[in-house]
């Protein structure tokens, strides 16, 4: 699953990180400047990300994970690909 959308991602030109957590995403930002963000985590890493978001004025879109967990995650393919 996580190939597929990296796969699609890349594609249509995103860069692609896979992060332990939402901590990593100012370094990242900061070193890139991206114009926005599309992110797929767990509900409390959204609402992280969604915080660092506005506090450097950068507009993100979220995918919620539907399976939490560090390993064997799970997220709908199909609604990253309507969102990129």
């Amino acid at each position: 699953l996580i190939n597929k959308a990296v796969t699609a991602a890349e594609k249509k030109g995103y860069d692609v990180y896979i992060i332990p957590g939402g901590s990593c995403i100012p370094k990242i930002l900061k070193a890139k400047r991206y114009e926005g963000v599309v992110g797929v985590a767990c509900g409390e890493e959204i609402k992280l990300g969604g915080e660092i978001l506005a506090k450097m004025g950068i507009p993100g879109q979220a995918v919620p994970l539907i399976k939490n967990g560090c390993a064997n995650t799970i997220f709908s393919l199909e609604n990253l690909l309507n969102v990129l």
